[in-house]
């Protein structure tokens, strides 16, 4: 359920509202907007009485919200979020580009691809420590010393760092990281959502190989229910019958999930297709269709890489697709 206050209402009787909602045993989601106050209501509101809380002086309406997520429901939070990682703003026409190379391999090679691509226009620099591989004998991950190899590209390049998370007992290692990103395979780690829910750091959410939005939207839901809001929402492909590319790139999930909530939403079209030679094409629809944000691979030697090489950019392929985002950009801004 969802308050609508009117316009120029006093503090102080907006608070005696809020706080006789909280003795219903209600928990509050309060939006102020430029023009209006929402107020959303979380828990069991069955018993509540909407005839009577519309009859006060101070309310506009009262709605019931049938869909299951509530705190990331744009009907409960109307204005788009921002996400701010130390500069960097992400949503409501703030643009990121995230990149870097799918696993940290040494301090050479990361370092070398942070400087690129900063030079190139990414304003965050992504890198895997943590590697979650389907085969158990693939490259896993450098682990802690990957954290502490990214931690020196971005004391080389002052760029925020985006590394994956696979466990909650992990944590520890990722005080120092500036964006923790949750991959698909662990989207519905409802434990690791719970406990990602009582930081304060940005996390970045990754669609399921097969997951539905509402599904993506209940994830991000566990993690907001926790108390963090600072969540940038990822479509990185899902599985189909597709046997041409890794996955299927769902561009309209774009726009349909900026309609159903105000978290920011940024596209993957490395993990997508898994070609280099489709990350381009897909990146320039993606920017054109709406989205928030890229995360893109990137390796100084594609055909070294001991992961994902295949759908790896070279630095100078990276910097000529951020000329072309941005051109793109440009024109969807007018």
């Amino acid at each position: 359920m969802i308050v609508i206050l009117k316009n120029d209402v006093q503090r102080e009787k907006r608070d005696q509202l809020i706080e006789w909602l909280k003795e219903q045993g209600l928990g509050i989601h309060i939006s102020e907007g430029e023009y209006q106050t929402v107020l959303g209501l979380i828990g069991d509101t069955g018993n509540v009485d909407m005839e009577l809380i519309e009859s006060l002086s101070i309310v506009d309406s009262v709605k019931r919200v049938s869909e299951s997520f509530k705190c990331c429901n744009r009907k409960f939070h109307p204005e788009d979020t921002v996400v701010e990682v130390g500069d960097v703003k992400i949503g409501s026409g703030h643009f990121a580009m995230i990149a870097g190379p799918c696993s940290v391999e040494s301090e050479e090679q990361i370092v070398a691809v942070a400087k690129a691509v900063k030079a190139s226009g990414a304003n965050m620099l992504r890198g895997g420590a943590f590697k979650p591989r389907t085969s158990p004998y693939d490259f896993q991950g450098l682990k802690a010393t990957g954290i502490e190899l990214l931690k020196l590209a971005k004391a080389e390049t002052g760029l925020p760092i985006v590394t994956e998370i696979m466990s909650v007992n992990h944590l520890p290692l990722f005080e120092d990281v500036d964006v923790i990103q949750v991959g698909a395979r662990n989207m519905q780690n409802f434990e690791l959502l719970r406990a990602l829910g009582k930081i304060d750091k940005p996390i970045l959410l990754k669609r399921g190989l097969a997951s539905t939005l509402k599904e993506l939207l209940m994830s991000a839901e566990y993690i907001m229910a926790g108390g963090n809001d600072r969540i940038i929402l990822c479509e990185r492909g899902i599985r189909t019958f597709g046997d041409y590319t890794r996955n299927t790139l769902d561009l309209a999930a774009v726009p349909m999930l900026h309609e159903l909530t105000h978290l920011p939403v940024i596209v993957d079209p490395s993990h997508a297709t898994g070609i280099a030679r489709l990350v381009r094409p897909m990146a320039l629809a993606a920017a054109a269709c709406g989205a928030d944000g890229l995360i893109i691979e990137v390796h100084n030697d594609p055909m070294k890489a001991l992961c994902d090489g295949a759908q790896s950019l070279r630095p100078e392929d990276y910097d000529a697709l951020a000329k072309d985002v941005f051109g793109i950009r440009e024109v969807s801004l007018g």
